[in-house]
This record gives C-alpha cells, structure tokens and sequence, in this order.
C-alpha cells in the first residue's frame, strides 16, 4: 500500500522566500469525497495527475497516485469537479537537508501558506525552519479536499490568523 507520511504547518513569515529551488503552479479539484476516500485530480505545469487518498486523520494516510495526460487532467478540472479549485503555488525550499514543499494559495485560499514535510516515517525528527508556526497536520480545515470546500476566505478572521 502506498502511504504519504507528512506534517503540516501554518507559515508565520517570508523567509523561506530566499530558499525556494522550483516553483510550480497547481490547479486542482475533487471528483468525489466520500468518509473513506477523496479523488482529486491535478495540473501540476504541464502534468496531469489522477490521486486517490485516504480520509484517515493523521499523519500517516494511504494515497495513490496515476500520471494522466494533461489535456484529461485540464478537462476534468474545467467540466467534472465541484467546488472552487484548489490553486496554488508550490515552491520547493530547501532547509537542513529536507525539501519542505510551500504551498502559496490563490483565489479562494488567498492568504493561506501552509508547509509540509514529507517523511519516512511518523517518528523521524527534523530540524524546523524558524518560518514554520503552528502545526496543523491534524486539523482537517487545512486538507485540500476541505480548502475545496469551505475556502479560507469565508473563515471566520480569528480562525485566519496565523496561530
């Protein structure tokens, strides 16, 4: 079974800035979320994917994922998801060794940067960044699938601020 391993944290500044490898724009959607299991798919620059994962709270979650033409990957997005998209900028940014992905979101999600971890396993230490605030790997407000579906601009303002 494939399993993704990852923390989650809210971002507090813009240090990381000075550290990005790559940038790359994402534009995902959900076709279907159930209690189980949310299907996604994704433009990830000139990549389609086609993802299925787990709704197990945590930071251990099974996800499985299909490279899919692009041109199916845009046409699903405009025609078969529901809900704003998911947009946003995902920088690579290098620190103590790991790549943290940072994700910058756009329309609906605009002000939201969130950083993630993926690790080995759920007991791996590593070294955190002093851009990283509060972790919120297991606050489901902050999955993609929700993002989806309650945007962080219609969050209440003292749930936005940065904890």
């Amino acid at each position: 079974m494939a399993v993704e391993i990852e923390r989650k944290f809210r971002v507090i500044n813009d240090a990381w800035r000075t550290a990005v490898r790559t940038s790359t724009l994402l534009r995902q959607g959900y076709l279907a979320n159930t209690a189980r299991a949310s299907i996604r798919v994704r433009l990830a620059g000139e990549e389609g994917w086609l993802s299925v994962k787990a709704m197990t709270p945590g930071r251990a979650r099974a996800e499985y994922e299909a490279a899919i033409p692009a041109a199916d990957a845009n046409e699903m997005l405009c025609r078969l998801c529901e809900g704003p998209l998911i947009e946003k900028w995902r920088h690579i940014v290098a620190h103590a060794g790991n790549h943290w992905e940072v994700d910058e979101f756009l329309g609906e999600n605009t002000g939201l940067v969130i950083a993630e971890l993926e690790l080995e396993s759920e007991q791996q230490s590593f070294a955190q960044p002093d851009w990283l605030g509060a972790e919120v790997t297991d606050d489901q407000r902050y999955y993609n699938f929700r993002l989806s579906q309650q945007p962080y601009r219609h969050w209440p303002e003292n749930l936005r601020a940065a904890p």
